[in-house]
């Protein structure tokens, strides 16, 4: 009877590891980018990956959650910030990119270009590459700040770069979409042009990257998909008015909201649209996050937003005081993380939406937050960059 028990007991305990396995399991559509980075990896480039999802690769830091620090730069921030080890890259308006120590605020090294910087960088390999206001992608090395090339655009820069590998796998090559209209591919060694595609008017996201293809609104009102080899087009998509943020695309799906109050689902295969979201008059002009059976975004009508993925039914909103502007990170353990123009910080719930935290930095947050090693960062228009996680000993 005991050697039965114990055999049960065995059993039980193996099941319960099984069931506490699959919980833990990262959804499928991001297990073929987290065979391919190291931990960490997800907070060095704008919405986490070169899908865009807006995911995170760790949990939320474990709470009271509370501020570590505040840099000031000299104008707002509404660049987002990378983080690679011990290190936060971010760019403000006062025309300078930022290389912040990420365990006390302390800066680094600051680069001044010609304009302010509202792109986010891109950490790849041993570069940092960002766009600015001067209509310049410049790639500098991320260790001491020195200029290593730059590229020169007709129009200013306000989307993040993102990358693909080299068809002969050595090595990497960037995306950048321009005021000037075009997405630019470059090779990331040298900033030598591959190709560029031109659309009808100005680039302001960044572009998206899945199964080869580079997908990218624009604000002529079209859904674009190139092929990231060659800047060949495969599918333009009419969607009917101006696209500002950047598109989250899941298993040949992309995810993106525009100026005429429609968030939309489209089938990069078809171009035709799976579905339409609607709930009040008012602009989306924050970038989607996907994670399980969510697609979460802000909108101008002062709201957090989550749907249904497949059928782009309401989930739930979270009401702020402001325009969300913001876009949504999501984590791990399935918590939303989403600043607003109400000058706070929020934390939510991702199944229901029910707020669990939220820190009043008194202006407008329009970047997106970052996370990494329990560090979350963010921009705001006050000038400052903002730290928060775990509260230690005499933390405000």
């Amino acid at each position: 009877m005991r050697g039965i028990l114990t055999v049960l007991v065995i059993l039980a305990v193996a099941l319960g590891s099984a069931s506490l396995l699959r919980v833990s399991q990262p959804p499928p559509s991001r297990l073929e980018e987290l065979r391919h980075h190291k931990a960490g990896a997800f907070s060095r480039m704008y919405r986490g990956g070169p899908a865009l999802l807006g995911c995170a690769d760790e949990p939320m830091p474990p709470p009271p959650l509370g501020l570590l620090w505040r840099f000031e730069t000299g104008d707002a921030v509404k660049s987002s910030a990378a983080i690679k080890g011990e290190r936060v890259y971010i760019g403000s308006n006062d025309e300078h990119l930022y290389c912040i120590d990420r365990r006390t605020g302390a800066k680094l090294w600051a680069f001044k270009t010609g304009g302010p910087v509202e792109s986010s960088p891109l950490l790849l390999d041993d570069l940092v590459v960002f766009g600015s206001g001067d209509g310049i992608l410049y790639a500098l090395s991320a260790a001491d700040g020195r200029e290593r090339w730059r590229f020169r655009t007709e129009a200013k820069i306000l989307g993040a770069p993102n990358f693909v590998p080299r068809p002969d796998q050595q090595g990497h090559r960037v995306l950048i979409g321009s005021y000037d209209s075009r997405v630019y591919c470059l090779e990331a060694a040298d900033g030598k042009e591959v190709w560029r595609y031109e659309t009808g008017d100005r680039i302001n996201g960044s572009p998206a990257v899945s199964a080869g293809e580079a997908v990218f609104g624009g604000c002529d009102g079209s859904l674009y998909v190139v092929d990231a080899a060659d800047g060949a087009g495969r599918q333009q998509v009419p969607v009917g008015a101006p696209i500002a943020g950047s598109a989250a695309v899941e298993n040949g799906r992309a995810y993106v909201g525009h100026y005429e109050d429609e968030f939309l689902c489209v089938d990069l295969r078809t171009g035709g649209t799976l579905w339409t979201y609607k709930d009040r008059n008012f602009p989306f002009f924050s970038s989607p996050a996907v994670s399980g059976p969510f697609v979460v975004f802000g909108s101008r009508d002062k709201r957090l937003h989550c749907a249904k993925k497949e059928t782009g039914e309401k989930v739930w909103t979270l009401a702020t005081r402001g325009q969300v502007n913001s876009s949504p990170l999501i984590t791990s353990d399935g918590f939303v993380i989403c600043g607003s123009d109400d000058g706070r910080l929020y934390v939510a719930r991702l199944e229901t939406g029910a707020e669990v935290w939220s820190y009043e930095i008194g202006d407008s947050i329009s970047g997106s937050p970052a996370l990494a090693g329990g560090t979350i960062v963010v921009g705001s228009d006050d000038g400052f960059v903002y730290a928060f996680g775990p509260k230690r000993g005499g933390t405000p």
